[in-house]
C-alpha cells in the first residue's frame, strides 16, 4: 500500500520512476492493468481536470470507479470527514482519491488501511499536478537541471506553486516567483514579470485564488492584465525555446490573454493530457506491495 500525499515524501529516484511509467502509459502500455479493482474518488472541493482525469486514468487501467457526491451524502446529516472516508475504506475499495479544502487533511486518516492519493489539499500540496508539470517539462527539454522557471500570480494561496517549487529545486531547476506583492511569499526569490518573460525557460501562470481569500483583490482585473498578464506582445519577447504553462482553470483576459492560451509556445492543454498518464502511474503505484 502506497499513499501519495505530498512529493516531499518521495525521493528524486521515485519521482523519476513515476514519470518513466507515465511515459509508458502515454505509449499505450498498462491498459486494463488494474482490471477488477475499485477506486473511490472523494472530491469535497470542486474540480474538473483533477477529478475527471483521475477518472479517465482509472477507466484506462480497468478500475470500476465510484464518484462521491458530497452534497448528496450523509455529511449533510452531520457525518464527519473521517467517518466518510472510513466508510469507503470499509466497503473494501482498493484505492481512494481525495481532494479537500483543508490543509493536510490526510493527517486525520492515519488509521485508514486503504491507499489514499491526494487530489489536492487546501493551499499546501498538489502532487499529481506537479508530476504532470514535470512530465510536460521533460518532454520539452529532456532534462530538469539548470532550467529556469518563473511562477507568476497568486503564489501565496497556490498549492501548485508550493509543491512545484520544492520538487523543482530538488531536481536542479532555478525557481522564481512574480506577481502582485499581496500574493508573494518572502521565502521565494522574486523576479520582475517583464524580466522573467525575457529570461525564463518556463513561464508558469497562476489564476488568482479568489475562493481562498478573505478580501477582494487590491487591483482591478484590467490592471492585473496590464502589469502581470501574458499577452502576445510579451510572448514575442520570450526565449526561442521557452514555453508557457498553467495548471488551469485559467482566467482569459486576466493572467493570460485569449490568443496566448493555445499559441505555439503554450503547453497548457498538453499538461492536461499528461495528467491522465501521470494519474495512471500513481494509481498503479498505490496498489504495489
Amino acid at each position: 500500500m502506497k499513499n501519495l500525499f505530498c512529493l516531499k515524501d518521495l525521493s528524486v529516484e521515485e519521482i523519476i520512476h513515476i514519470l518513466d511509467v507515465a511515459k509508458e502509459c502515454k505509449e499505450g502500455k498498462y491498459i486494463d492493468a488494474c482490471k477488477g479493482k475499485i477506486a473511490a474518488n472523494l472530491f469535497f472541493e470542486p474540480s474538473t481536470r483533477t477529478q475527471y482525469s483521475f477518472q479517465v486514468a482509472q477507466a484506462k487501467l480497468g478500475f470500476h470507479v465510484i464518484s462521491f457526491n458530497a452534497s448528496a451524502s450523509s455529511m449533510n446529516k452531520g457525518e464527519s470527514f473521517y467517518d466518510t472516508v472510513k466508510t469507503f475504506s470499509s466497503f473494501g475499495v482498493d484505492a481512494i482519491v481525495i481532494r479537500d479544502r483543508q490543509d493536510e487533511y490526510y493527517k486525520q486518516l492515519t488509521t485508514i488501511n486503504t491507499p489514499i492519493l491526494s487530489g489536492g489539499d487546501g493551499k499546501k500540496d498538489h502532487p499529481t499536478q506537479s508530476l504532470l508539470d514535470l512530465m510536460t517539462i521533460r518532454e520539452q527539454f529532456g532534462h530538469f537541471e539548470g532550467l529556469k522557471i518563473a511562477i507568476c500570480g497568486d503564489v501565496k494561496f497556490s498549492r501548485v506553486a508550493h509543491t512545484n517549487i520544492e520538487v523543482m529545486e530538488r531536481l536542479g531547476m532555478k525557481c522564481y516567483i512574480s506577481g502582485p506583492e499581496e500574493y508573494r511569499e518572502d521565502q521565494y526569490e522574486y523576479i520582475d514579470f517583464d524580466t522573467a518573460v525575457k529570461e525564463m525557460d518556463i513561464i508558469m501562470l497562476l489564476r488568482v485564488q479568489h475562493e481562498r481569500h478573505d478580501s477582494e483583490m487590491q487591483i482591478s482585473k484590467e490592471e492585473y492584465h496590464e502589469k502581470y498578464g501574458l499577452t502576445m506582445e510579451r510572448v514575442h519577447q520570450m526565449k526561442e525555446n521557452a514555453i508557457i504553462m498553467h495548471p488551469a482553470p485559467f482566467n482569459r483576459g486576466v493572467e493570460i490573454a485569449d490568443d496566448v492560451v493555445e499559441c505555439e509556445k503554450s503547453r497548457i492543454f498538453p499538461q492536461i493530457e499528461n495528467g491522465v498518464f501521470v494519474r495512471m502511474a500513481v494509481m498503479m503505484r498505490a496498489l504495489e506491495d
